[in-house]
């Protein structure tokens, strides 16, 4: 996949670059972000620099994830990071974190809307599933207010740190965005008694 940016109402979304180290650093030394996510705890400088490096150009190139860090506007400050992971043919899974100074004012449920639709138009994605830890309130908040629903909780389905957690799991169609999807869906009847 080729890199590209994004563009919502406040913000803009572009892949990881150099200068961003500093500011992925700073954010990633917040304990929400280090308790919830897959980030190394403790988070180094190196880190960072090998996130906006290596992995982040390296997984667009290889089509593994596409990782977006999110800004207000063209040149404002780091907000968020989105990152969407590619599972398998048409399998997408969505993570991200917002920095604790920008958090409650809906710029994580713009950038995964964003982020959503451009898979389901561009990409050509039937479904997008969202994880989080069981407990992790304001990750699915987020989800649900952009359209996810909430499926079940799977049990040792996520790995932080080696240590295995319960999650829940949530899914996004284009359908739930009022999109088409690439393929007819045939969703289960449930049998009355």
């Amino acid at each position: 996949m080729e890199p590209l940016t994004l563009s919502t109402a406040r913000l803009t979304l572009r892949p990881f670059a150099p200068s961003d180290a500093e500011e992925v650093h700073a954010a990633c030394q917040d304990p929400e972000i280090q308790r919830w996510t897959v980030v190394p705890s403790p988070y180094e400088r190196a880190h960072a620099e090998e996130w906006v490096n290596e992995f982040s150009p390296a997984a667009w190139r290889e089509d593994r994830a596409y990782t977006f860090a999110v800004r207000l506007g063209e040149d404002g400050p780091l907000v968020a990071s989105v990152g969407v992971h590619v599972r398998g043919p048409g399998a997408y899974e969505i993570g991200y974190w917002t920095t604790k100074e920008h958090r409650g004012r809906g710029y994580m449920t713009e950038a995964v809307d964003g982020v959503a639709r451009w898979l389901f138009t561009e990409v050509g994605a039937g479904r997008l599933e969202w994880r989080a830890a069981v407990g992790n309130a304001p990750s699915r908040a987020v989800a649900e207010k952009a359209g996810f629903r909430v499926e079940g909780t799977l049990r040792a389905a996520l790995d932080i740190r080696g240590t295995l957690r319960d999650c829940w799991v949530g899914g996004l169609l284009p359908s739930d965005l009022g999109l088409p999807c690439r393929l007819p869906y045939l969703p289960a009847v449930s049998a009355t008694p």
